[in-house]
């Protein structure tokens, strides 16, 4: 069906980010799935058609998308598997800080690497700081004109192969929140070791890792901001994030509501007639259908949002909760419906529910955006 609330130029976008996904993507999701290795090939062919940078303003080189249009093309990636979405995605979210808090040459370093084709990496969550940044125990000490960064970060996507990356770190430990910093580290820094990789339930052809930083020194000028700056700048990147993975759920749950109506109309019941002729069928695809469309526009909302510049914290957190919640539902719904089937390693709806799972979790799980949301509607 034809988007009339997008542009010529996003409908354009959008075709190139779907034609992309169904030959380079879908085709091979399900190998790289069960091999569980990285699908570092995947980097090299989107930067052949210009979408490895979106985030990057036009002056550093990259094609400065808008929000919308970059969700447009999550939700393509995503509708081909979460897992390349994720990896794909990646430069978007270790951008962010760099709008948010980067001055000139830090933007130039940082966006420099990623238009030339490379990889960024973003560094927030600990091994006994989950949603709970305030209690980072990796530390950053400046000695004359060099900060000294040590300490242990987890659940790192994509830093196994990132060049560069945005590293939080706390300058001042008895400050807590307010003595939390971001940095810029490049991957090839003495003292920048990659740990142990995550084995996940989905997602699995992503990169999760350990990443630890033994005496990292990296220049004074690679704080972004301010010292205690931290906090401020890892929220308002997690709202600029947010939304993005809910486009990429909206995708998977397509996904699954596409591969749901196939089966529907092809499976036959005893007496030789279509399954999607069963009113029981037939209200569960309506239902799903709703629930698709229905996600979609509030990401739509929440990104118009931060386009014309408001406050769109709330809006951004609703459509992460609701749209995740939506691909684990109708992943759910689809295998359910397909059965036996659906159930099987050979489909593709047992994939996009392990796989949906994990948006429930990563950029803040929803229980956090639960508290974001309630909090404002309670704070107001």
């Amino acid at each position: 069906m034809l988007d009339l609330t997008i542009t010529p130029e996003q409908q354009k976008i959008q075709q190139l980010a779907r034609n992309f996904t169904a030959q380079h993507i879908i085709p091979v999701a399900r190998e790289w799935d069960e091999r569980g290795g990285f699908h570092e090939f995947i980097l090299a062919e989107n930067k052949k058609i210009g979408l490895n940078c979106m985030a990057v303003p036009v002056e550093y080189g990259g094609p400065g998308y808008d929000s919308v249009t970059q969700s447009l093309v999550a939700e393509e990636w995503g509708y081909g598997c979460v897992a390349f979405a994720t990896t794909l995605c990646g430069n978007g979210l270790s951008s962010y800080p760099l709008a948010i808090a980067g001055t000139d040459e830090q933007k130039k370093l940082y966006y420099g690497r990623l238009v030339g084709g490379g990889m960024g990496g973003f560094a927030l969550t600990e091994p006994g700081a989950g949603s709970d940044a305030g209690s980072c125990t990796t530390v950053a000490k400046l000695e004359g004109d060099e900060w000294v960064i040590n300490g242990t970060k987890c659940f790192a996507t994509t830093c196994g192969y990132a060049s560069i990356m945005v590293v939080f770190a706390s300058t001042d430990p008895d400050k807590g929140v307010k003595g939390l910093s971001a940095f810029i580290v490049e991957k090839e820094r003495e003292g920048v070791l990659v740990g142990a990789e995550e084995h996940k339930m989905g997602i699995r052809s992503s990169n999760t890792v350990e990443l630890r930083l033994k005496n990292v020194r990296i220049p004074k000028t690679h704080l972004l901001g301010k010292e205690g700056d931290g906090m401020k700048i890892a929220m308002k990147t997690l709202d600029m994030a947010r939304p993005i993975v809910a486009s990429m759920s909206v995708g998977a749950a397509r996904r699954a509501l596409d591969e749901a109506v196939q089966f529907a109309k092809t499976y036959l019941d005893v007496n030789g007639k279509p399954i999607g002729r069963h009113q029981a069928v037939a209200f569960k695809l309506a239902d799903m259908a709703t629930q698709v469309e229905a996600a979609r526009q509030l990401v739509r909302n929440a990104l118009r949002l931060k386009d014309i510049g408001v406050p769109y914290t709330k809006e951004a957190a609703m459509a992460k909760t609701f749209c995740t919640d939506t691909a684990m539902r109708v992943a759910a719904e689809a295998v359910e419906l397909m059965g036996h089937y659906g159930y099987s390693k050979d489909s593709v709806v047992e994939k996009l529910m392990r796989d949906a799972k994990v948006t429930q979790i990563y950029e803040g799980t929803n229980q956090i955006q639960r508290i974001v949301i309630s909090g404002l509607l309670l704070n107001s």
